[in-house]
């Protein structure tokens, strides 16, 4: 195993890098993230009223200062006008949960027919549950509440009142606990199978893959819209933000099985203080490992412990594992909000600009040693999601405006 380091005598600045150490080749079934399955997910988000296809931005301008080829951003922050992605995984799970109530096959799975009064009439009362950092709870309740049932979503310590208030926002019951994220998802299960409520929970364990396989299908209108939108321009490397892993393990499957011939390099990012995926990838000893700090501003991605169908993906189709310390991830935020003169400025949250603030970091001239690793050159085009808007408005000011979590005066030597 291959493994860079980079810190310039700064924790702050603090990054590692593996390439993936783990067997690949044949291995869990990736066909139900295939094309096929993206085209009957998009048929059926395409029904929403609030559907419409999120921008893909090149960063032209920026990517020439920075070396390389081309930057493309899929820009998620207004998706359903939710100001986030997660909306189209629980939508689609908790679809597919009253479609088979009602017998109704994927295929014919609409918003006419879960709106229909006659559904909520044959399905009787149905109660939806989740824990959340706060943007897949939103997307539940939205998604709950929008087709007339009752949904419970639980919040970790510290979660930020504005991301509880826009849950609230939707009628659905929502409070913050006194516990980490991971202890929330176990304290919602217990209250799901206590209360026969219904659990949509973005993570899989033993015994429950069904709904969070859904809501990575879900996920695949993001990577589908993407694909389209690049037209005949093929990404070389593909940067995506991992918490329990769950959209990682989506746009890896995805884009290995779309690319076949040209398989981009894939890299999965973490905050150093909640990589349970890298800490899994680097130990590569066939267990999943948790991690309890979680002290990180990216509150979408302080999670402990990985999703079980996320990780056997990403063990066999993503190439590299990194981590970055949250200076990166601001960083990431205010470069695009003010991006080289050409290029549009991107509103993007904490665990939004993760990903672009990881490639960003890479592409500095100290960080050679990470592009030779990842095959990085002038002619790469690399390829982003920004998973979220400003979903902290207060915080996102501090950081933006008042340079909060800025990289120390050494490291910008």
């Amino acid at each position: 195993m291959v493994e860079y380091a980079y810190t310039n005598g700064n924790k702050e600045s603090a990054m590692n890098f593996i390439k993936n150490p783990c067997p690949r080749g044949p291995g869990y079934d990736i066909a139900f993230l295939d094309r096929a399955h993206a085209e009957t997910v998009r048929k059926y988000h395409k029904t929403f009223p609030q559907y419409a296809v999120t921008p893909l931005v090149s960063l032209k301008q920026t990517a020439a200062h920075f070396g390389v080829s081309n930057i493309y951003v899929k820009n998620e922050n207004a998706r359903f006008g939710l100001n986030a992605f997660k909306v189209l995984g629980g939508s689609y799970a908790i679809g597919r949960v009253i479609a088979e109530r009602l017998g109704v096959p994927p295929e014919e799975m609409t918003y006419a027919v879960l709106t229909d009064p006659a559904t909520r009439a044959k399905t009787g009362p149905l109660t939806f549950i989740t824990a959340t950092d706060g943007n897949h709870g939103r997307g539940v309740a939205w998604t709950a509440m929008t087709l007339g049932y009752d949904a419970y979503v639980y919040m970790p310590k510290g979660t930020a009142p504005e991301r509880l208030d826009n849950i609230l926002a939707t009628g659905a019951h929502a409070e913050i606990t006194d516990l980490i994220y991971d202890d929330v998802v176990r304290y919602v299960r217990k209250l799901s199978e206590k209360n026969g409520w219904i659990l949509v929970q973005d993570t899989a364990w033993e015994g429950y893959t069904e709904v969070s396989d859904r809501i990575m299908q879900g996920y695949l209108t993001v990577t589908d819209e993407a694909a389209e939108q690049l037209g005949g321009a093929t990404p070389t490397h593909i940067f995506v933000q991992a918490g329990v892993g769950s959209l990682a393990a989506t746009v890896a499957a995805y884009y290995s099985q779309r690319y076949k011939e040209a398989h981009p390099f894939i890299t999965v990012v973490e905050p150093d203080n909640a990589a349970c995926i890298f800490q899994t990838a680097r130990a590569n000893d066939g267990r999943r490992h948790a991690v309890t700090d979680l002290n990180t501003i990216q509150a979408g991605l302080a999670c402990g412990e990985p999703s079980l169908t996320a990780w056997e993906i990403l063990r066999q189709c993503a190439d590299g594992f990194m981590t970055i310390p949250d200076c990166v991830a601001a960083t990431g935020m205010r470069i695009l909000a003010s991006p080289m003169a050409g290029d549009t400025p991107i509103e993007a949250g904490e665990s939004g600009a993760s990903a672009f603030g990881a490639a960003i970091e890479l592409l500095r001239p100290e960080n050679e040693a990470f592009r030779k690793l990842a095959g990085i050159d002038e002619n790469s085009v690399i390829l982003v999601i920004n998973t979220e808007g400003a979903t902290d408005r207060e915080n996102y000011r501090r950081i933006v405006w008042d340079g909060q979590n800025c990289r120390s005066a050494a490291d910008d030597g």
